[in-house]
């Protein structure tokens, strides 16, 4: 089978299938990703570059369609390039955030094209608007959140299937196209992330902590507050107060990954670290920053209280990790976490804003570590048997490459309600395959053999460079090159 991914960030949520896919024999795969992309083994990678581009001109709603258009155009070329090489995949994976599945459907017309459905952006129920601590956006704001879902309607249309990692990201998409749209998690590798007794976490001053120590967690890819950074700032002053040889891991960059920027010249890590930095002990608060996966692990294996919340937004490969390692995790009751978190009994909830009642919680976690194991337990348990890649997660991702679904999801939002269960009409992307099967027929017959529509493309592609370099209109310019955007 060839199996081609497109991801900017490659491997990213492809990875698990990717290890599993390049194991087998006959298997040929080929990874389309920017200059960031990571290769793997037995993955051929082909980098695209794209330049910073100046998008002033272009009307403020448009922009970011002006610059997905860019990045389509750079993975054109590299699919053009792919196709003349002679391959020709048999399904496609990719994520259409970026704008990078544009030109697939076209250059690939029977390719079986799986669409990775990891958010839907919209003003209600979901980040936009949840903290009422920061502004919301005017009209014209909500015009562009809407528009910032153009080219994930347009993969929707041109995709056989889609995926989504949990229930509550899935319901976030149009219910028009719920019913095409699967819910099958990436997966984690639980035999890597696991309890460690005997884990080590050495600090920059040479200090190490154990699992018989007081250790709260934090972990996010950047410091901000749609992970509820400033949430968890503020609960630490009567933590520390509370939990004298309590000592506080942080780890995270200073940047910004999703929402609002901080106030110009400063971060939201500095920002809040400031509003709290006289009534803490910061001895006692360590910020690792960005570390490496083996830090990160010792980090959640030494952990006796870990800390995760966010808005209504996409769930954190880090929730599921620290569960699977045996953290007991205190979430923030929003509906991404409800999914996973089971009160009481795999995990603790308490209200996102709830600053106090965080306090609280962690201080009691700390005081009764022994008795709470069994939550942990629980917590790992869980995580075994609903999000294990290899036995649960990748055999149901590959069941959908040949076109099976899979067996229907049995998580549950809790406490006590059952997932709203959406009606899978038919099998979604018929009309998809059908027509390109039609195109095909019809295609331009050369010395006895009917060009596949990937053939065509190409043509077209090399075709389109040549009216470039002659003179390109306003519309159409030279390759761009760069970084990811």
């Amino acid at each position: 089978m060839k199996v081609l991914f497109v991801h900017n960030n490659f491997p990213a949520q492809y990875r698990n299938l990717a290890v599993s896919l390049a194991k087998e024999p006959g298997n040929e795969l080929v990874a389309i990703g920017a200059s960031n992309a990571q290769p793997m083994p037995s993955v051929r990678l082909l980098k695209y570059a794209l330049a910073g581009a100046d998008v002033s001109a272009t009307h403020p709603f448009a922009r970011r369609f002006d610059l997905e258009c860019r990045r389509a155009e750079q993975v054109l070329y590299s699919l053009s390039s792919l196709s003349s090489s002679g391959f020709v995949p048999d399904v496609i994976l990719a994520h259409p955030g970026w704008g990078e599945t544009l030109p697939l459907r076209t250059m690939f017309p029977t390719a079986r094209l799986i669409l990775y459905c990891e958010f839907f952006y919209g003003a209600q129920g979901r980040d936009l608007g949840f903290d009422p601590e920061f502004p919301t956006t005017g009209l014209d704001g909500h015009i562009g959140l809407h528009l910032k879902n153009a080219t994930t309607l347009l993969a929707l249309e041109d995709c056989d299937i889609g995926v989504s990692p949990t229930s509550w990201q899935h319901s976030t998409f149009p219910t028009q196209y719920q019913n095409k749209i699967e819910i099958v998690h990436e997966g984690i590798d639980t035999s890597l992330v696991k309890p460690n007794p005997l884990a080590r976490l050495r600090l920059s001053d040479g200090r190490e902590l154990s699992r018989n120590d007081e250790v709260v967690t934090f972990v996010a890819r950047n410091l901000e507050p749609l992970r509820g950074y400033h949430i968890f700032m503020r609960a630490l002053p009567k933590i520390l107060a509370r939990r004298p040889k309590a000592q506080v891991v942080i780890i995270g960059g200073d940047g910004i990954s999703y929402g609002l920027a901080p106030p110009p010249g400063t971060s939201w890590k500095a920002t809040f670290l400031n509003e709290v930095r006289q009534q803490i002990d910061l001895s006692r608060v360590h910020f690792l920053g960005r570390v490496s996966y083996e830090t990160f692990l010792a980090t959640l294996q030494v952990s006796s209280a870990h800390i995760y919340l966010t808005y209504p937004f996409v769930l954190s490969w880090s929730m599921l990790e620290a569960m699977s390692a045996g953290c007991l995790v205190i979430g923030s009751d929003t509906a991404p976490v409800r999914e996973v978190v089971q009160p009481d009994q795999n995990g603790m909830l308490v209200p996102f804003h709830a600053v106090d009642d965080l306090a609280d919680r962690v201080s009691a976690v700390l005081k009764d570590r022994d008795r709470l194991q069994p939550m942990r337990d629980a917590a790992r348990r869980y995580v075994v048997e609903n999000f294990d890649a290899a036995r649960v997660c990748v055999p149901k991702m590959r069941s959908l490459l040949i076109g099976e679904p899979p067996r229907p999801p049995s998580r549950r939002f809790w406490p006590g309600r059952v997932l709203p269960s959406w009606e899978r009409r038919g099998k979604a992307g018929a009309s998809t395959i059908g027509a390109a099967a039609e195109k095909a027929a019809h295609a331009p017959v050369k010395n006895g053999q009917r060009a596949s529509g990937a053939e065509i493309a190409a043509k077209r592609v090399k075709s389109g460079r040549r009216r470039s370099v002659q003179g390109a209109s306003s519309d159409t310019g030279a390759p761009r090159r760069g970084p990811r955007g």
